[in-house]
C-alpha cells in the first residue's frame, strides 16, 4: 500500500480507499470479509456515503476492533433513518441520522464530517438554510466531527463553497469521461476541472476520489463514451496523478474485487500507463501535459510529468511547488532537445518548448 499525507489535518491516508457504492448487495458476510481484506491490504481511509442504512452494520463488526486505525468519512445529509438513503438538508433529521450511524458503526468521532452533495449554489443555501451546516459546526466544536470535509460533482460551485467554508478533504468526481465532458457528471470545463486540481494541491486540501470508472461505462468499450475501454488500474492511475488527489474510492462487494483492486500495487507500469485517452482528448485539452509520464523514459534523466506539474502548481500560486521541483534530480535546463518526449506524447505536448519554458521561469537551481 502506498500512503499520502492530508497537509491540513495530518493524517496519512491510503492511495487506495473503500467506497461503499455496492457493499450494500453483498451478504453480510461477504461483505465484512470484503472490508476486512481491504483493511488487512492496507486500506484505511473508507467513504461511507452508501445506498443502504445496512451497510453500518457491516463496518462496524468488519472495524470496530481497529476504528483508531482507520478513517470514516461521514456525510451530513446523507439520511439512512428509512432504512435507504435519503438527501436532506433539515439538521434535526441529520443530527438523528448521525446519532444512528456513530452507534452502529461502534464509534464516538467522525474524523471527516462532509457537507453532503452540494453541486448548485441553491443546494448551499439550502443547507445553511436548514441547519445543517450549524449543525456539522457545532459537532466538531464538540470534538465529535475532527475534520470537515464536502462532496460535489461542480467546480463551480466547489470553487464557492471554498471561498467561504475551511474545508480539509473533498470528495470529487474524477475520471478521464469527466474530465473531457463525456458522462452524466462531466461538469465543468477541462480548465475549470484542472483548476479545483491545483487549488487543491496548493492549499493541502485532499481529494478523495469517487466514480473513478463513471459508474463502469469506462470499463466497457459498449458503453464507453469513448468508443474504448480502459481497466480499473488506468483509471485509478489517471485519479491518481491529478493535483491534490489523496485516495480514490473504488466500490468493492466482494473479497475478490478487494483482491484485484488491491494488486494495482503490484501491477506494472504498463498496465497502468492511460495514455491512450491522447487519442480522443478534445480540442482544448490538446497540447496540455497531464503528467502520465508516457514520455518516459527521458535520455537525459529528467522526470517531465513532474516537472510540468511543479511548474503549472507554481504559476497557480503553491508555494511549495518551487522547493519540490528544486529538489528533483535534473530540472528543465537539463534538456537536451532529442525530441524523444515529444515523439512519445499521445497529447501533442511540446515537451521540448515547455522544458525552455519552464526554464527560464524557476530559473537557475
Amino acid at each position: 500500500m502506498e500512503y499520502r499525507i492530508n497537509r491540513r489535518t495530518g493524517d496519512r491516508i491510503s492511495v487506495l480507499g473503500f467506497g461503499t457504492s455496492y457493499i450494500a448487495n453483498a451478504e453480510e458476510k461477504e461483505a465484512v470479509a470484503t472490508i476486512r481484506k481491504a483493511y488487512a491490504g492496507g486500506v484505511n481511509y473508507f467513504d461511507l456515503a452508501t445506498a443502504e442504512a445496512r451497510t453500518f452494520s457491516y463496518f462496524g463488526k468488519a472495524l470496530g476492533d481497529v476504528r483508531k486505525n482507520v478513517l470514516y468519512q461521514i456525510h451530513f445529509g446523507a439520511n439512512y433513518l428509512s432504512g435507504t438513503y435519503g438527501w436532506t438538508t433539515d439538521a434535526d433529521t441529520i443530527r438523528r441520522s448521525i446519532e444512528w450511524q456513530l452507534k452502529t458503526l461502534n464509534t464516538d468521532y467522525i474524523d471527516y464530517g462532509f457537507i453532503h452533495c452540494i453541486d448548485e449554489l441553491s443546494d448551499w443555501q439550502e443547507y445553511q438554510q436548514g441547519g445543517a451546516y450549524d449543525l456539522l459546526l457545532e459537532m466538531k466544536r464538540q470534538g465529535i466531527v475532527r475534520h470537515i470535509g464536502m462532496s460535489s460533482h461542480t467546480p463551480a460551485t466547489i470553487q464557492k463553497v471554498l471561498d467561504r467554508v475551511p474545508v480539509e478533504m473533498l470528495m470529487f468526481s474524477v475520471n478521464p469521461g469527466y474530465d473531457y465532458q463525456q458522462g452524466e457528471y462531466a461538469r465543468g470545463s477541462v480548465e475549470e476541472r484542472a483548476a479545483i486540481y491545483r487549488r487543491c494541491e496548493a492549499e493541502g486540501i485532499g481529494i478523495s476520489v469517487m466514480k473513478p470508472f463513471s459508474g463502469g461505462q469506462l470499463l466497457d468499450a459498449a458503453l464507453s463514451p469513448f468508443g474504448k475501454a480502459l481497466t480499473q488500474y488506468q483509471c485509478m492511475q489517471y485519479a491518481l496523478d491529478r493535483p491534490g488527489v489523496l485516495t480514490v474510492l473504488p466500490g468493492m462487494s466482494s473479497v475478490a474485487q478487494a483482491e484485484h483492486l488491491l494488486h494495482f500495487f503490484e501491477a506494472s507500469d504498463a498496465e497502468k500507463d492511460y495514455s491512450q485517452i491522447g487519442s480522443f482528448s478534445p480540442a482544448e485539452a490538446v497540447g496540455r501535459c497531464v503528467y502520465c509520464n508516457h514520455c518516459k523514459p527521458c535520455p537525459a534523466g529528467i522526470e517531465i510529468g513532474l516537472v510540468n506539474k511543479y511548474y503549472d502548481l507554481a504559476r497557480n500560486g503553491d508555494p511549495m511547488a518551487e522547493e519540490h521541483y528544486r529538489g528533483l534530480a535534473r530540472h528543465a535546463q537539463d534538456c537536451i532537445g532529442c525530441g524523444h518526449c515529444n515523439h512519445r506524447c499521445p497529447f501533442h505536448v511540446d515537451q521540448m518548448a515547455r522544458m525552455r519554458e519552464i526554464a527560464a521561469y524557476f530559473g537557475g537551481c
